[in-house]
């Protein structure tokens, strides 16, 4: 019997997150899970296993809490407005890079970035985040190489997404990254997404 503990990824929700950087992410992942042989397990928590409600009032029920979700091989960190008080809360910022510290992979949606700035994590990296919010992402860390234009940067053990829909693409990637390429467009077919539409 095989001792290798599967796939674990995490998606943290707070108040204030933007639906789509969690749903969307979340829809691909979950979906991998039922069509991967690798059947990773998708979780969501926020910090205290509680409910949240997201930017546009959604209210989400996560499956645990921050202190229970360990170990995780990535964890995925939404934008939304509530990134802005996360991003100056010492506490929670200091958790933000203890999970760097113990997960082999931390990626971001949308504003979620500057979270991840504010925490030091994107110092002298490339990265990416909301078209809106490269003037904050500059602010927090002034040695953050900023892509303008690519809908993800994957830098190795971190990768940003730029704002609310790129966190699919995203996603997709780690799914292409995490298994093969084959099983990424087996989801993307699965969930009618078309990066590309025509007209």
């Amino acid at each position: 019997m095989s001792t290798t503990r599967p796939l674990r990824v995490g998606l943290f929700c707070f108040d204030g997150t933007e639906e789509l950087d969690l749903v969307g992410p979340w829809e691909v992942l979950s979906v991998w899970a039922e069509l991967s042989p690798l059947r990773p397990q998708v979780l969501t928590f926020s910090r205290d296993g509680t409910p949240v409600r997201c930017a546009k009032g959604l209210r989400v029920f996560p499956d645990t809490s921050a202190d229970e979700v360990d170990p995780l091989h990535v964890l995925l960190y939404p934008g939304g407005a509530g990134t802005r008080a996360l991003a100056v809360d010492r506490e929670h910022l200091a958790w933000v890079r203890a999970m760097r510290a113990r997960t082999p992979l931390v990626a971001s949606v949308c504003t979620g970035a500057l979270v991840l700035a504010a925490a030091g994590l994107l110092g002298g990296r490339p990265a990416t985040t909301h078209a809106a919010a490269f003037d904050e992402l500059a602010a927090l860390d002034p040695s953050i190489l900023a892509d303008t234009s690519a809908r993800f940067v994957d830098d190795g053990d971190v990768i940003t997404s730029a704002g609310v829909s790129a966190g699919i693409d995203m996603a997709l990637h780690l799914v292409a990254r995490l298994e093969n390429p084959s099983t990424a467009l087996a989801v993307r077919k699965h969930i009618q997404y078309d990066p590309a539409p025509a007209g």
